[in-house]
C-alpha cells in the first residue's frame, strides 16, 4: 500500500509548510516533489492569518502535477476559510441576508477571520477554478478525511459523493443567503469527542478513523506548543486531530497515516 500523509491548516504559512513537507521527505530543498508514489491529502484552510495563502495554493498546484508524474498524489479539501474567501470575492461588502449586522458583508467577515487583502488581490481564474473543484470530504483507505471536527457534513448528504455534490452546488450558487448556510456547515467544531457520535459519522460515510484539522491542538485541545508536535487521537481512538496550530506558535503537522 502506498504511503498516505495528511496535513491541514497552513493558514498562509508557506515557508513553514515547505519545511514540514521537507521534514517528511515529500519535497526536496528546491521545493519539488520527492515523495515518489506517496499520497498527500491537505485538509483545508490554506488562507488567512498568515502572509501567503496564495503561495500555499500555488505550491500545492505545482506539487499536484509533479506527484502525479511520479506515481504519487497530492489532493486537497475545502476548508471554511476557503469558503469565506470565495464569498468575499463573490459578494464583497453587500449586506448578507440573515446576517445584516455583519458590517462589510462577507468581505468584512472574511477580514475578521484573518483574511489578508494581498491574497484576495492575487486571486486568478486558475486559483478560483482550483478552489471550486475541491471536495468537502474524502474517504481514502479507511480514513474519513474532513476539515472540521463536526457532524454538520451530514446536513449536506448521507454519503461522501452526496456531500461533495451538495458542496459543489453551493459554490456555484449566486444567492448570498445560501452561502451563509454553507459557510456555517463548514465551520462546526468540537462535536466528535463522543465515540458514539464519531462512530455514527463513520457509519454514514465509511472508514474506521476520522482525520480532521480546523480545531487546533493548542487552542481547542489545550496542549502546549511542545505537546502539539504529534497528532492527538481521541473519541475512543476513532478520531485524529492534526492541526498543530501554526498561527498559535505551534507547527504544521505532516502526519503519516499509512
Amino acid at each position: 500500500m502506498r504511503p498516505l500523509f495528511a496535513a491541514s491548516d497552513m493558514h498562509g504559512h508557506r515557508a513553514e509548510f515547505r519545511d514540514a513537507l521537507r521534514d517528511a521527505g515529500l519535497i526536496d530543498s528546491a521545493g519539488d516533489w520527492s515523495g515518489a508514489d506517496a499520497r498527500l491529502w491537505v485538509l483545508g484552510d490554506y488562507f488567512d492569518r498568515g502572509p501567503d495563502g496564495i503561495g500555499v495554493v500555488d505550491d500545492l498546484r505545482h506539487l499536484t502535477g509533479q506527484a502525479a508524474a511520479a506515481g504519487g498524489e497530492v489532493a486537497g479539501l475545502l476548508g471554511n476559510h476557503e469558503a469565506h474567501l470565495l464569498a468575499a470575492h463573490r459578494f464583497g461588502t453587500a449586506p448578507i441576508p440573515g446576517w445584516e449586522s455583519q458590517e462589510g458583508g462577507y468581505y468584512g467577515a472574511w477580514r475578521n477571520y484573518g483574511g489578508r487583502e494581498r491574497d484576495l488581490r492575487r486571486l486568478t481564474e486558475d486559483h478560483l477554478a482550483w478552489l471550486h473543484a475541491l471536495p468537502a470530504i474524502a474517504l481514502v483507505d479507511g480514513h474519513l478525511l474532513q476539515h472540521c471536527d463536526s457532524t454538520r457534513y451530514l446536513e449536506l448528504g448521507g454519503s461522501v459523493d452526496a456531500v461533495n455534490k451538495a458542496a459543489a452546488g453551493y459554490l456555484a450558487d449566486d444567492d448570498p443567503g445560501e452561502w451563509l448556510t454553507f459557510c456555517g456547515r463548514l465551520s462546526g467544531r468540537g462535536e466528535l469527542h463522543s465515540p458514539a457520535v464519531a462512530g455514527g459519522l463513520l457509519a454514514a460515510f465509511g472508514g474506521s478513523l476520522i482525520v480532521h484539522g480546523h480545531s487546533t491542538l493548542i487552542g481547542c485541545f489545550g496542549l502546549t506548543p511542545e505537546q502539539a508536535r504529534t497528532p492527538h487521537r481521541y473519541a475512543g481512538g476513532r478520531v485524529l486531530a492534526i492541526d498543530g496550530g501554526v498561527f498559535e506558535g505551534g507547527r504544521i503537522l505532516v502526519t503519516r497515516l499509512l
